[in-house]
């Protein structure tokens, strides 16, 4: 590998608009590292987007990343082959309608879609930090705007609630990106979230029942992955953003988050919980 070849991580790579984003990175002949649960799936993406791009660099990274040994591993894999990461985007996330465990015996919402991207991001800031100007991007969602973090019952012990789980994790993707974002205000690593629309993807497709009937009845309304993935593509890619952090986008832009996400001490809180539920 070149050390000036860009080098940019995409997480839930292998289908909708993290396999729309890799594609549309690969294009402009970044090194793009794809991280996915299934290493049949990741061979098909890697065929499809060479279909398309013949010229692209593409590698694999198969880890499941609701297993805190898995991330690590990813991390550690990451470590050994390259030298730096210019981009990391935490894009993979799930929804689920009835409370599940992980291995680390940890709620899968906030396993996948919080600590996941927490522990992958923490452990690679050497690479980022040895790029000469990175980002890291983490995939949030509108959900988070009437969310709160409950700290008394994380994770759904007491009541479980899709709708709640999925929000709380949403927020503490912003939660994280802004505390990320202040400690490395004096680095060149930037850290940002985005809420990429209502996707027409395979999202939510392990649901049953009403929640089921509901998503089919809104996707009517979705947009397409590849619009889904303009955010993501424009945070990696765009100079006009050089130096942003801090910030939340939706369709581009830098809108407002939730007023709950820019609370400092919910911040620091979150994040040495965070520290505390690595295993």
């Amino acid at each position: 590998m070149q050390n000036q070849e860009k080098v940019m991580i995409v997480t839930g790579a292998t289908g909708g608009i993290g396999l729309i984003t890799a594609r549309e990175l690969a294009a402009s002949r970044a090194r793009v590292v794809l991280v996915g649960r299934s290493q049949q799936r990741l061979d098909y993406a890697v065929a499809l987007i060479t279909k398309q791009t013949p010229h692209a660099l593409l590698d694999t990274i198969q880890a499941d990343l609701s297993v805190q040994a898995q991330v690590i591993d990813a991390a550690n894999r990451i470590k050994q082959r390259y030298e730096h990461i210019d981009v990391l985007i935490n894009n993979a996330g799930a929804f689920y309608s009835q409370r599940e465990i992980s291995v680390d015996g940890i709620e899968m919402t906030w396993a996948l879609n919080h600590m996941a991207p927490f522990i992958l991001t923490t452990n690679v800031l050497d690479l980022l930090r040895a790029s000469a100007s990175a980002r890291v991007i983490t995939v949030s969602s509108i959900a988070h705007q009437r969310a709160t973090i409950d700290f008394a019952d994380l994770e759904g012990k007491k009541q479980y609630s899709p709708m709640k789980a999925y929000g709380q994790s949403k927020l503490a993707n912003i939660l994280f990106t802004y505390e990320l974002a202040r400690q490395l205000k004096d680095s060149h690593v930037t850290a940002n979230a985005l809420h990429p629309g209502f996707v027409a993807t395979g999202f939510a497709q392990n649901n049953s029942g009403w929640l089921a009937r509901l998503f089919a009845a809104l996707h009517v309304f979705a947009i397409t992955p590849e619009r889904g993935a303009e955010t993501s593509v424009f945070l990696a890619k765009d100079t006009s953003i050089e130096g942003t952090t801090g910030s939340y986008f939706a369709k581009c832009k830098s809108v407002p988050s939730s007023k709950l996400s820019y609370d400092v001490p919910t911040q620091h809180r979150l994040w040495e919980l965070s520290q505390q539920m690595v295993k």
